[in-house]
């Protein structure tokens, strides 16, 4: 263990500017895809070169926005361009699984949104296809990848926390009921865990690893998706996470780290940019805040595309930082939860 440090270390997010660059595609032009590519291109050196639809409108309305020059009427054309290099998915979340497998096959990198798949097993099928192919597959969990999480993760490397103990994370927004609504409908993937849950069982992942054991409790709504779920994560040494994630309600979605020598208290929303506290036993304090000028809400998207770009460049097919291992375990806690609560087995 470490004694409580003089400073925090530096962050070793990859910088957004002057690394390598991709020809991104994109399919899916909804709301995320809008955030995505508006920060990549005003705040990194990666460039879209073409979006994908099903409707030709759409992808020709959302190319005139960004200024993407090319628009396909149909998923298939895009991946089929010879101008693309990685395509980002953005299509809801039933469509991750296929629409990766489709963009691997025609020999394309992918970034698929989280959560990359509806489970465990759809996300095994992607990496078995980028691994054949040799090709570049991620999880966009763009939190990861934020500079404060390098800051965060060199501490509990460091073991400045001493012997952890409790990790705790919550995100909570309150929808009105729409059962026409991707959120409120099952074939779409709705429910609280898998479009928010995501977040919180990562972060306990992140700082303590695959739990021995989950315990979940929650409701399902008229529709059949979770609208609220509260997972306690089990660990052999006695530590425990917990992770809370609500359809029904805003919630403070922070989150915090507790050590026997230290904590970490993560501000809200823990899962944008923004900044941290580390607290020691006897009153010590340091504060860590994000200066970039872009770092707003959606502004982070941008650092995980820098990652993939440099990730590529490097041959490397998985990114160490967030490996599909951990996208796989992810879903597997999640899917353990959502059985628990009523979901038939998938």
């Amino acid at each position: 263990m470490s004694s409580f440090p003089s400073a925090l270390p530096e962050s070793s997010a990859i910088p957004v500017r002057g690394g390598p660059t991709l020809n991104w595609g994109v399919l899916g032009p909804g709301g995320i895809a809008d955030a995505f590519v508006s920060t990549l291109h005003a705040n990194s050196d990666q460039r879209v070169l073409g979006v994908g639809s099903r409707s030709p409108e759409r992808a020709a309305a959302f190319a005139a926005k960004h200024g993407i020059p090319n628009s396909y009427g149909s998923y298939e054309a895009l991946v089929g361009s010879p101008d693309i290099d990685v395509v980002y998915i953005a299509a809801p979340h039933s469509e991750h699984r296929d629409l990766a497998l489709l963009a691997l096959a025609a020999g394309k990198h992918v970034l698929v949104e989280k959560p990359i798949a509806l489970s465990a097993a759809e996300a095994r099928e992607i990496a078995a296809a980028a691994a054949a192919a040799g090709l570049f597959a991620m999880e966009a969990l763009w939190t990861r990848f934020q500079p404060k999480s390098t800051v965060i993760r060199q501490l509990l490397d460091d073991g400045v926390l001493g012997e952890l103990r409790l990790s705790t994370a919550d995100l909570g927004f309150r929808f009105e009921f729409d059962p026409n609504h991707r959120l409120y409908n099952m074939e779409l993937g709705g429910g609280a865990l898998l479009d928010l849950g995501v977040y919180p069982v990562w972060f306990n992942h992140f700082v303590m690893g695959v739990p021995d054991a989950v315990r979940a409790s929650g409701s399902l709504g008229s529709t059949g998706v979770d609208d609220q779920a509260a997972l306690t994560l089990e660990y052999a040494n006695g530590a425990r996470g917990i992770a809370v994630a609500t359809m029904l309600a805003q919630t403070r979605s922070g989150a915090e780290i507790a050590g026997t020598a230290a904590r970490i208290e993560v501000e809200p929303n823990f899962i944008a940019a923004g900044g941290f506290t580390l607290h020691g036993a006897d009153g010590a304090r340091l504060d860590w805040r994000d200066n970039h000028e872009f770092s707003q809400f959606s502004g982070g998207l941008v650092w995980q595309a820098a990652a993939v770009a440099k990730h590529i460049s490097d041959g490397r097919i998985e990114a160490p930082e967030h490996p599909l291992s951990t996208t796989i375990a992810m879903l597997e806690t999640i899917d353990d939860a959502r059985t628990q609560l009523g979901y038939p087995p998938r």
